[in-house]
């Protein structure tokens, strides 16, 4: 895959030197592609869309890919398997020995063998499924971070060895100690012949510093300074312009974000003026359910779009902190002091009094704060325990449409509220940063990753995504 344009290249025919045995299968198709798996006699690919495409030799059905939005994809001998957006698994091909019949639940990675799969929850235990006569669907026990199924064997990554099961002349007997060097982030079994020696790459540079879960897409920043956006894309409330960012805030249908020289930046449904580029010099940026609000680094707060709530009229004084939701807005003063404005309805402007808040969140129709002790004081429409206050050590805070999330002190996310979509049910992981949307939510982990969950109809909400 070649990395300026995401075209893929291939080569040989996979039939052991033997010209007969082409079949197209080193002749991909056009377009960009996140990802690439070669098996026996077809490949498959991930579109950066999110969509498989395989080609190659089709019998069985292994070049059948199915629809969707997908995260991961693996070819094997004569099927293949594929890891949706939503986690589940699903296989397709040749199903002699049941490989295809992927088993029910929820994954971060699949591997297609030759008679057999693999997958990875994301605890990190490993299941397999399929043929079973070398013991290479008996997944040996552990914590790890990737699998690979071969032949007649399957080997699995931990954080410090590989582990491998099944034949025992196709894998090695005993387990590999990883060199103390590098980082190994995959592993391969040789299903036609490949390694079982898993080799140390370098620990990625990239990850991401911010993330913002909107209405039904989610944007995040790169170390880079770069934006990647995911999920509904209707008005082109995703489609991120070219350059460099310092900030990013997802809305219901646009977006805004403060570029490298203070100016903001919007893009999407352009209707009230909501998507209006503003000159100058910014420090953060919200954009909500049809505005966009802007803090100057003079202090000054500026807002645009609809303002049939009055949600746009520019709030007096100076501010350090800013947070917008659907039709309000909440600010932090300099001695930590809240102000808010826009829609006073269910009380979502009657902030708690005091100084000495240290952050603040606006959501739907309720906001929330960090108080100095670093506990969560919450307000405004309080159905489905979205405005429960919250006693512990925090040091972040989201409010999302009808739920709210924090971050506490130990890198532990909870979060309280409605729950139909499961956007209040954490994944699993230590996080450094949370951003409640209307149906979803999105964390950033200690190493840079991001994981969401929630409602992901337009997969805005995936399990995991890497820079």
């Amino acid at each position: 895959m070649r990395e300026d344009d995401g075209a893929i290249e291939c080569w040989g025919t996979g039939g052991f030197g033997r010209n007969v045995l082409d079949y197209g299968q080193a002749e991909p198709p056009e377009g960009a592609f996140s990802a690439v798996s070669a098996g026996y006699l077809h490949a498959c690919g991930l579109r950066t869309t999110g969509e498989i495409a395989c080609w190659g030799r089709g019998s069985f059905g292994r070049t059948d890919a199915p629809e969707g939005v997908f995260t991961q994809v693996s070819s094997g001998t004569t099927h293949s398997c594929a890891v949706r957006e939503n986690g589940q698994a699903v296989c397709w091909g040749m199903n002699n020995y049941g490989q295809s019949n992927a088993l029910s639940g929820t994954f971060t990675q699949v591997s297609a063998g030759a008679w057999h799969s693999c997958g990875l929850r994301e605890s990190g235990m490993v299941e397999c499924w399929g043929d079973d006569e070398y013991d290479q669907s008996n997944a040996s026990p552990g914590n790890y971070l990737a699998v690979s199924a071969g032949m007649r064997h399957a080997c699995a990554l931990s954080a410090t060895s590989t582990s491998c099961w099944g034949r025992r002349d196709e894998r090695p007997l005993e387990a590999i100690t990883l060199p103390a060097a590098g980082v190994v982030t995959d592993v391969s079994s040789g299903g036609e012949g490949g390694t079982t020696t898993p080799t140390p790459t370098p620990t990625p540079t990239t990850t991401y510093t911010a993330v913002s879960a909107g209405g039904r897409h989610t944007c995040a920043l790169r170390s880079t300074g770069t934006i990647d956006c995911w999920g509904a894309n209707a008005y082109g409330q995703r489609t991120v312009p070219p350059g460099t960012y310092t900030a990013v805030s997802a809305g219901d249908w646009h977006t805004c974000a403060i570029t490298s020289a203070g100016a903001i930046d919007c893009w999407g449904l352009s209707t009230d003026g909501r998507d209006a580029d503003q000159a100058g010099s910014f420090s953060a940026v919200g954009a909500g359910s049809a505005h966009s609000c802007g803090l100057s680094s003079s202090g000054a707060v500026s807002c645009w779009g609809n303002n049939i709530h009055t949600q746009s009229d520019d709030p007096t004084g100076s501010f350090t902190a800013l947070s917008v939701g659907a039709n309000h807005g909440c600010g932090l003063r300099s001695n930590g002091a809240i102000s808010c404005w826009g829609h006073s309805g269910a009380n979502r402007l009657n902030a708690p009094s005091g100084a000495g808040f240290s952050a603040v969140s606006a959501g739907g129709q309720h906001s929330c704060a960090i108080t100095s002790a670093g506990a969560i004081d919450c307000w405004g429409l309080g159905a489905n325990g979205r405005a429960d206050d919250q006693t512990g050590s925090f040091s972040a805070v989201s409010a999302g449409e009808a739920h709210s999330c924090a971050v506490s002190s130990t890198g532990v996310i909870s979060c309280w509220g409605l729950n139909t979509e499961s956007q209040t049910t954490v994944r699993a992981g230590t996080y450094s940063a949370v951003s409640a949307g209307t149906s979803h939510t999105c964390g950033i982990k200690t190493d840079g990753t991001i994981s969401c969950w929630g409602r992901n109809t337009e997969g805005q909400a995936p399990q995991t995504r890497s820079p």
